[in-house]
């Protein structure tokens, strides 16, 4: 997916995208979201840009890490 904007910042992009994508059901509560090496994968990133979008998911409460079994979609409130 090399449709980025890459005036903005891209790790913000991706947050968004996983957002959206949890918004839309695509990944629903507890389920596991693509880690880092998966979104580099996916949009053409480095894995220092996918590790922050993925902090700040994580930061703002959208996922949960568990450390050695990945990322996952925070339950809801």
């Amino acid at each position: 997916m090399s449709d980025l904007d890459r005036s903005r910042p891209v790790w913000r992009q991706v947050a968004e995208i996983i957002s959206k994508r949890i918004a839309d059901g695509t990944y629903p509560p507890g389920s596991r979201v693509p880690g880092i090496v998966e979104l580099s994968a996916e949009f053409g990133i480095a894995a220092s840009t996918a590790q922050k979008a993925l902090a700040h998911l994580r930061t703002t409460g959208v996922v949960r890490t568990e450390l050695g079994l990945g990322t996952f979609v925070a339950d809801s409130k």
